[in-house]
């Protein structure tokens, strides 16, 4: 039999695997929870920063703030009540995600992404890699971890273990158990060697991808301190390699590439904007952020991280890391370009709010809310607003020639 001391270990652990299992994992099934003791393998810094909004208190929603969440909720830009699309949610990640046309906002963002870095570069080629990584845990290492609720279950309810016997047989299933990924870099890393040949071994090359990140998120409110949740973004990463001579180079032009891109699509370009960085280890980069009404937050990190990704992805065989700068071979610096497309969503909502007057108003003046997104990121290309005139007439001739601009968009 267990002592008090064990139930109330193991009461304890089971509370913090359980708790880990807040929020949407894309369909997975909901048996499934995640544990986290610390981080591992991430860009420098940047799980705080997304994490940050819901570890302090929160703070009153501006006017702007609020004005927009009725118009996004309205419009069907965002799901969810106006108490889960606060600020600190909607940063983090903890939120219950766009609505259809939010979907689509961030689909056509992705898509401008996608031509801009990858369609018209001869050397991008795009890559592809599972939400969750195999392996063993090592030390320091800090993923969530997903773990079955059954077996999980099976452990606990075993009264014939004992309280080492238990904390071994959790510990081992933690170290065997998949882990989510925080970000695009390994995927990227996991198949530099391959896509190598694509370019005959010249320098410099990059792989990119699109997709769903994982990151914990401290909330104070709805579960024990020091247990975290389950956050979700959008990422958009482009690994670049090349060699450490051009690095410095390269680096600044994507920054300048990076920043006019965002710029681009916006109201008012200035909101965005960019500041140098350094992380622990020395190692610089920049950041690009946006001016919020309550204050910058960064939507995009660009990392020069050095030689010691790969070499630590592929020890002891450096041979096979060698790409050629010129005519000597050389193991290639990783410039690390990561965006939040959520978070690029939720910039250009803000950057598109917009107070118009009511020209239908006849004996006082009314302001309207309205959204001014550029048109290659706005949802909707062509609407039509039948108002009160005859409904009937203008439905016979808006159905055919919303068939029609369907058909064309579909066989371009």
């Amino acid at each position: 039999m267990r002592s008090n001391v064990a139930i109330r270990a193991c009461r304890k652990v089971c509370r913090c695997l359980l708790s880990g299992f807040g929020g949407r994992i894309e369909g997975r099934q909901a048996e499934r929870l995640a544990e986290r003791s610390g981080s591992l393998g991430g860009h420098p810094n940047a799980h705080a920063e997304l994490a940050r909004g819901c570890e302090e208190t929160e703070a009153p929603e501006s006017a702007e703030s609020e004005a927009l969440v009725e118009v996004c909720q309205r419009r069907h830009f965002l799901s969810g009540t106006k108490q889960q699309l606060s600020r600190d949610s909607l940063l983090s990640g903890c939120h219950p995600g766009f609505g259809p046309l939010g979907i689509e906002l961030r689909k056509n963002l992705a898509a401008e992404w996608w031509s801009s870095v990858v369609v018209f570069r001869e050397q991008v080629f795009a890559v592809d890699a599972v939400h969750h990584e195999p392996g063993p845990s090592l030390p320091g290492d800090g993923a969530f971890r997903l773990v079955s609720a059954e077996t999980l279950r099976e452990i606990l309810q075993d009264k014939e273990l004992s309280k080492e016997q238990l904390v071994a047989f959790l510990e081992n299933l933690l170290k065997t158990s998949g882990k989510l990924r925080e970000n695009l870099l390994h995927g990227a890393l996991e198949q530099y060697a391959n896509c190598l040949d694509l370019v005959n071994k010249r320098l410099p090359y990059g792989l990119a991808q699109i997709g769903v990140c994982f990151h914990p998120v401290s909330d104070i409110k709805q579960i024990p301190s020091g247990v975290k949740r389950i956050g979700e973004r959008t990422e958009a990463s482009l690994v670049w390699f090349t060699s450490a001579r051009t690095s410095s180079q390269w680096l600044d032009f994507w920054l300048r590439h990076r920043l006019l891109w965002w710029r681009k699509f916006a109201m008012s370009p200035s909101n965005f904007s960019s500041s140098d960085c350094q992380d622990e280890e020395g190692r610089k980069g920049n950041k690009l952020y946006y001016n919020f009404p309550w204050g910058k937050e960064p939507i995009e990190t660009l990392w020069n991280l050095g030689d010691q990704e790969l070499l630590r992805k592929y020890p002891g065989n450096v041979s096979k890391l060698h790409g050629r700068d010129g005519r000597k071979n050389v193991v290639p610096c990783v410039l690390s370009v990561s965006g939040d497309l959520d978070r690029g969503v939720l910039a250009y909502l803000y950057d598109s709010l917009q107070l118009t007057e009511n020209s239908f108003a006849r004996k006082k003046i009314l302001h309207r809310k309205v959204l001014k997104l550029h048109p290659c990121l706005v949802p909707v290309k062509v609407a039509l607003d039948v108002g009160r005139g005859p409904t009937v007439e203008l439905r016979q001739v808006s159905s055919p020639a919303s068939c029609d601009f369907n058909y064309d968009s579909y066989s371009k």
